[in-house]
């Protein structure tokens, strides 16, 4: 199965450029807790919905019988993290969770399975909990079920205009 292709455009966050970059290096062995803290991570690669580049983000890691979510918290602020909007325009991303990244398909779940989902993200990871009192927004829950098509391809983004 092809891996997303496309140009990379780092994070202008240093520690984000940085966690993921050693992340990968070290096929997950390393830079794979929330930075300071005992709380794993994954790394999602999407495509951005503007530029067409290949974003990655170091996000909390929320598995539950070979599915992820992907939960667009921000820390509580009042908008959404930028890969919100990247999930929606292109929703096969790739996910990294030790050494082999895989292709998902991100989807934006709502009412009762949002709900299921995001009982299960705070059980795993507390915090989020104290985001959504810090946001009068309702945070975006994204499931990612792999994508087992054989020979499924993602073609490269057209060139951004």
């Amino acid at each position: 199965m092809d891996l997303l292709e496309g140009e990379y455009e780092p994070s202008p966050a240093d520690w984000v450029r940085e966690q993921v970059e050693a992340y990968e290096a070290s096929g997950g062995a390393e830079a794979n807790t929330l930075r300071g803290g005992s709380d794993p991570i994954v790394v999602i690669t999407s495509r951005g919905a503007r530029s067409g580049k290949l974003r990655k983000n170091p996000v909390m890691r929320v598995e539950r019988d070979g599915k992820y979510v992907a939960i667009a918290s921000k820390g509580g602020a009042p908008e959404n993290p930028t890969w919100y909007a990247n999930f929606v325009a292109n929703p096969v991303v790739q996910l990294q969770d030790g050494p082999e990244p895989k292709l998902y398909e991100a989807r934006l779940l709502e009412g009762e399975e949002r709900a299921d989902w995001w009982e299960h993200a705070v059980s795993t990871w507390p915090t989020y909990a104290e985001y959504q009192k810090k946001t009068d927004r309702e945070i975006p829950v994204f499931l990612l079920e792999p994508v087992e098509v054989t020979g499924y391809s993602v073609p490269p983004a057209e060139a951004a205009s």
